[in-house]
């Protein structure tokens, strides 16, 4: 399986060495971004998935409290309800969005609830950082997972115990500032690199020069490009004709890999300078068989238990291969040449990488 993603991560790279990029895709405006809301409610309605009181007390004490100010009194009754569950739910407020306008909303259950499925939230509000309440969420919750339990089996696929509510919040408040009160324009790369930012601001000053007869780009450091929006021009309409450019990244020298899934991703621009390597398993295999040795008849013997161990030790061929590059193609055609398991490139990976052949950061997740 390793070897079909090697090889087909080849022919990607192959296929798009020229590939360009619009710059909106690989930049954003500084200071235009989401917020993120929180609040805290409950879901009615579930088929006795919900919270045992007994156990969520801030269950019971908030079901207490919405019943109190609906007019009904229950603080000397015990409730013994099982289709409540507390919840906590999440949002992310878009930039510059209206009052009225609706977001989606993820609900995520806080007690013991078995399972949200069928469940309505009740009015909650959402809260930003500072404590202002921007929205209001309300809805049924949509679950994906289902959670099936009986006698001597349960069956669990996805998560049930959180959903989403499609359009379930209504903004209340708009955040402070406008996008035409912004003091000036400018760009952040998403992933900072001095020769990205460079090219973004030869596009931009390319299209300008032609477009507006003059340069308006500048570059501030490698993560940011300063924009001088020319006065004939509305800010949006000038951002929107500079996000078309397109321009092709450059991608730094990194190889990720992750030792709990085994997956191995090798930039385009890794290489590896010169070198031999081999790389073989020893299996050493411990077998028990024992054994019961039954004494004869009236022998006045005891039956006993006669250990018995085998002991193979089994070592792969290990050729020794040549690997080195000046480009992927070639890295991952000598890899392909051994036929390694994922935990064999990542071990390999790691030795080059401490041999100083790895030219590139080697990121182990």
């Amino acid at each position: 399986m390793v070897r079909l993603f090697l090889i087909l991560l080849s022919v990607l790279f192959a296929g798009v060495a020229h590939a360009s990029t619009r710059i909106k895709d690989i930049a954003s405006v500084q200071g235009v971004r989401d917020n993120q809301l929180v609040g805290y409610g409950l879901v009615m309605g579930l088929q006795g998935t919900g919270d045992t009181l007994r156990n969520s007390q801030f269950t019971e004490q908030s079901l207490q409290s919405m019943l109190d100010r609906m007019g009904v009194n229950v603080r000397d009754i015990p409730l013994r309800t099982r289709n409540v569950a507390a919840v906590t739910v999440t949002a992310d407020l878009p930039a510059y969005i209206g009052t009225g306008s609706r977001i989606d909303v993820t609900v995520t259950s806080l007690g013991d609830a078995t399972s949200l499925k069928g469940g309505t939230l009740m009015l909650t509000a959402l809260m930003g950082g500072d404590g202002q309440v921007y929205a209001v969420a309300q809805g049924p919750v949509a679950v994906s997972g289902f959670n099936a339990t009986g006698q001597a089996e349960t069956l669990t696929q996805g998560v049930a115990t959180a959903g989403r509510i499609p359009n379930g919040a209504l903004i209340e408040r708009e955040v402070p500032g406008q996008f035409r009160d912004m003091p000036s324009l400018v760009f952040e790369l998403k992933n900072p690199d001095y020769k990205t930012a460079t090219l973004i601001t030869d596009a931009i000053n390319a299209y300008a020069e032609k477009r507006y007869g003059k340069r308006v780009a500048t570059p501030r450091d490698f993560r940011t490009v300063v924009l001088q929006k020319p006065r004939d021009i509305g800010a949006t309409r000038f951002l929107a004709e500079i996000g078309d450019l397109r321009v092709q990244p450059d991608t730094p020298a990194r190889v990720v890999v992750d030792q709990r899934t085994g997956t191995v991703v090798i930039g385009k621009n890794v290489q590896i300078s010169t070198v031999a390597m081999t790389h073989g398993n020893l299996t050493v295999r411990v077998t028990e068989t024992p054994l019961v040795s039954q004494p004869e008849p009236f022998s006045g013997g005891r039956t006993a238990v006669v250990p018995r161990t085998q002991i193979t030790a089994n070592e792969q061929d290990a050729h020794l291969a040549v690997i080195g590059g000046s480009d992927l193609q070639t890295l991952v055609k000598g890899l392909n040449q051994i036929g390694l398991k994922p935990t064999d490139i990542i071990a390999i990976l790691q030795a080059v990488k401490t041999a100083g052949a790895l030219q590139a950061d080697l990121v182990v997740q």
